[in-house]
C-alpha cells in the first residue's frame, strides 16, 4: 500500500498506525514488534529532523513479494540525511558515558534483516526489509 502524508508534523503515531495496519503485515507477534518498534523509530526521526518546521511530506510503502519479505519504503525531501553513515553506539559503554543518538537506528537495523538508504531525485530513501515467512 501507498500513502503520502503532508504536513507530517504532529502525525508520527498516525504514520505508524497506517503502516503497522497495512494488510502487507504479518500475523506474528513477535515480527510485528520489531517491525513497530522499527517503524516508530524511523518515522519519529523523520517527523522531528527532516524538515524545519514539519510542513514537508512522507511517502511510505508497504509491499510483499511472492515469498514472505516485506518492504517499507519512507521517501521524504528533507535535509538529506543518511542515518546508516553514522558509526553503530558503543553498547558495552554505560548509558552515561554513551554519545546521545543513533541508539534508535542501531536497534532498527539489528531488527529488520535489511535496512538501506539513497539520497535521489531530491529526496531520502530509506528502505526496511524483513523475512515474515
Amino acid at each position: 500500500m501507498k500513502k503520502t502524508f503532508v504536513p507530517i508534523k504532529d502525525k508520527c503515531g498516525e504514520i505508524v498506525e497506517f503502516i503497522m495496519s497495512t494488510p502487507e503485515m504479518p500475523a506474528q507477534e513477535d515480527l510485528l514488534f520489531k517491525i513497530r518498534l522499527s517503524v516508530e523509530e524511523v518515522v519519529e526521526n523523520v517527523v522531528q529532523y527532516a524538515y524545519a518546521n514539519g510542513d514537508g511530506f512522507l511517502g511510505v510503502e508497504t509491499e510483499t513479494d511472492g515469498n514472505g519479505l516485506l518492504t517499507i519504503t519512507l521517501t521524504d525531501a528533507g535535509k538529506p540525511f543518511d542515518p546508516l553513515a553514522k558509526d553503530d553506539p558503543d553498547i558495552t559503554l554505560s548509558a552515561e558515558e554513551r554519545q546521545i543518538g543513533g541508539l534508535g537506528i542501531f536497534l532498527t537495523k539489528q531488527m529488520m534483516d535489511e535496512v538501506r538508504y539513497k539520497y535521489e531525485n531530491g529526496c531520502n530513501i530509506l528502505t526496511l526489509k524483513k523475512q515474515c515467512s
